[in-house]
């Protein structure tokens, strides 16, 4: 006898006519892949986009240029938002989650530039606002924050979040190529964005940490409130330093609990030892760790960049749309009491071409040091507050990367005091 008919039917699925915005690399991905999965009953009736003199590979009629052709038409539920001007895909997204229809974005700039107010709106108008596409494009990072760490305590999470960077690196350190020629690769395979400084000056990163510490640890900060930097400083001295040593380096987020009210938020170049799971995370594929309690780590691994990873995430989030699925920010809702601060120690490498550009007063103790013609540089430990504040290790000819295990515990540089520089020569 079957089983079957004793286990209860699945909910039923609404129907979802979609409105999209935005026909770039990403936007006509998730179009193509729609049209491989007809099973999902989810389909597009417009598409707004900018320049209607622009030939596309599919025809004129599907097109518009009036935004209100999308977001005026009762019969379109889903608004998915995959432009890249931040500023008109707030409108867009506000405006749609105000009239009530489920929206789906993958701006993660927008987003962590409005946090608050969108999550706001969602409660107010009983709208699903979903975003998987925004972090980590292929990597369902945030459904996992919010559903399996729900009720986990979940210590810490760190990755490589930005593809086009991981790119660049990759072909920098593997292939030889400069940093000019490895940059123009990744926009010409569309792992850049647009304005290819969002990427590499670390912008992309911030935003995106700022979203996991909402759904990882309830915590809401604009970027800006991170201490972040991006890859240009590197320099190729800087890189074999890193082979000399046995390891690489990557752009690192990293987010984690220093104690039970206090949680320490970064994005930096970091040294990567050999056997880091991250070490293996090359070209634009992602990276990420997480680390709690119970579960102890969880390495996650995907593409980064690209129109068919981005777009499987956006397609993911059509899909729970269908059983009204929304994110439910648990942790943000039981008030945790963790908050960001700058008051901890990182061990770093700072390399300058001219030692002078280093400001050892700003340590708090020194390990090593080097000095030579165009190539200088120390190790030591810093105060994270000396560099939020600070901007002299961002100046021309000078880059910081973090060391492998950068968060310095256990000790307290303001009882100790400082080891004096003077007597270890580099005054």
């Amino acid at each position: 006898m079957s089983t079957k008919k004793n286990i209860p039917a699945l909910p039923i699925s609404k129907k979802l006519t979609i409105g999209l915005f935005g026909f770039g690399v990403v936007g006509k991905g998730l179009y193509e892949v729609l049209q491989s999965t007809p099973a999902l009953q989810a389909g597009i009736k417009t598409i707004c986009i900018k320049n209607a003199d622009k030939k596309r590979s599919i025809p004129a009629e599907h097109f518009t240029t009036d935004p209100r052709a999308i977001l005026e038409d009762e019969e379109i539920n889903v608004v998915v938002e995959l432009i890249d001007d931040a500023d008109a895909a707030y409108s867009i997204v506000k405006e749609a989650l105000q009239k009530g229809k489920a929206v789906v974005s993958a701006n993660k700039k927008m987003i962590a530039a409005h946090f608050e107010e969108l999550l706001r709106l969602q409660f107010e108008h009983e709208a699903a606002f979903l975003y998987e596409g925004s972090c980590c494009a292929s990597i369902p990072i945030i459904r996992n924050l919010e559903e399996y760490y729900d009720n986990d305590l979940l210590s810490s999470v760190k990755g490589i979040v930005n593809g086009s960077t991981n790119f660049i690196l990759t072909k920098i350190f593997e292939e030889g190529l400069s940093f000019k020629d490895a940059l123009l690769q990744a926009q010409q395979l569309g792992f850049a964005e647009s304005n290819p400084a969002l990427d590499i000056e670390g912008h992309d990163a911030a935003n995106k940490l700022s979203i996991l510490l909402a759904h990882g640890f309830g915590t809401i900060t604009k970027p800006t409130e991170i201490l972040y930097n991006g890859i240009t400083p590197i320099k190729e001295t800087d890189a074999e330093v890193a082979k000399q040593k046995n390891l690489q380096i990557k752009l690192v987020a990293t987010a984690r609990k220093i104690n039970d009210t206090q949680l320490a938020a970064f994005v930096l170049p970091q040294f990567v030892a050999a056997d880091d799971e991250l070490a293996n995370v090359n070209n634009e594929f992602n990276g990420l760790i997480t680390e709690s309690s119970f579960a102890d780590k969880h390495f996650f691994k995907g593409r980064g960049a690209g129109a068919y990873p981005t777009a499987a995430a956006v397609l993911s989030d059509i899909a729970a749309l269908r059983y009204n699925y929304k994110y439910e920010y648990k942790k943000y809702l039981q008030q945790s009491g963790i908050s960001l601060t700058n008051d901890f120690y990182l061990k770093v490498f700072v390399s300058a071409t001219d030692i002078n550009l280093i400001e050892k007063d700003e340590f708090e103790w020194l390990e090593e040091w080097h000095n030579e013609s165009n190539n200088s540089w120390v190790v030591g430990i810093i105060h994270a507050q000396k560099l939020f504040s600070g901007n002299w290790w961002k100046e021309t000819g000078v880059s910081l990367i973090l060391t492998e295990n950068p968060i310095v515990e256990n000790v307290d540089y303001r009882k100790i005091g400082k080891k004096s520089l003077a007597l270890a020569g580099v005054l």
